[in-house]
């Protein structure tokens, strides 16, 4: 499926989809990738949904890792705070069908303010082209469709 005619060249964009590769700036990848609007197409060392952990979802961010203070808890002021550069939202492209991340993988992500949202693949490929066409900060991870071998 086509699903952009024209691209902007500074902007990463998805320009197809297909059952056995995914289509970015009209270089097709067989594997697993994730990126945002500029810089490079990384391929994600995640073969499913099953595989996606809160590390995997902070790497994918560009998060750190997080040092837990034992004593936060006595100071308001110490709840996480989202980098500036952090993205606004995560889209996570499962596969063919729609897979909802457990709440215990999404948590500590949603806590920095940063969304996550999880469907197809080729839904989160539409909605990474609208959202990053409109000047957010996006980042989508994507599961092809074929089965890994």
């Amino acid at each position: 499926m086509q699903l952009q005619s024209e691209s902007n060249p500074a902007l990463n964009t998805v320009t197809a989809f297909r059952d056995d590769h995914i289509e970015i700036n009209e270089t097709a990848y067989t594997h697993a990738v994730y990126f945002a609007p500029e810089g490079e197409i990384h391929e994600w060392k995640v073969s499913s949904a099953a595989d996606i952990t809160t590390a995997v979802l902070r790497d994918i961010a560009g998060l750190q890792d997080e040092k837990a203070d034992p004593m936060a808890f006595l100071d308001d002021s110490a709840a996480p705070q989202k980098p500036p550069d952090a993205p606004e939202v995560i889209l996570i492209g499962t596969g063919r069908k729609q897979y909802l991340l457990p709440a215990r993988v999404t948590a500590p992500i949603l806590r920095l303010g940063i969304g996550i949202e999880s469907m197809s693949t080729q839904a989160a490929a539409r909605t990474y082209n609208i959202l990053m066409s409109e000047g957010r900060r996006v980042i989508v991870a994507l599961l092809p469709y074929k089965e890994p071998a």
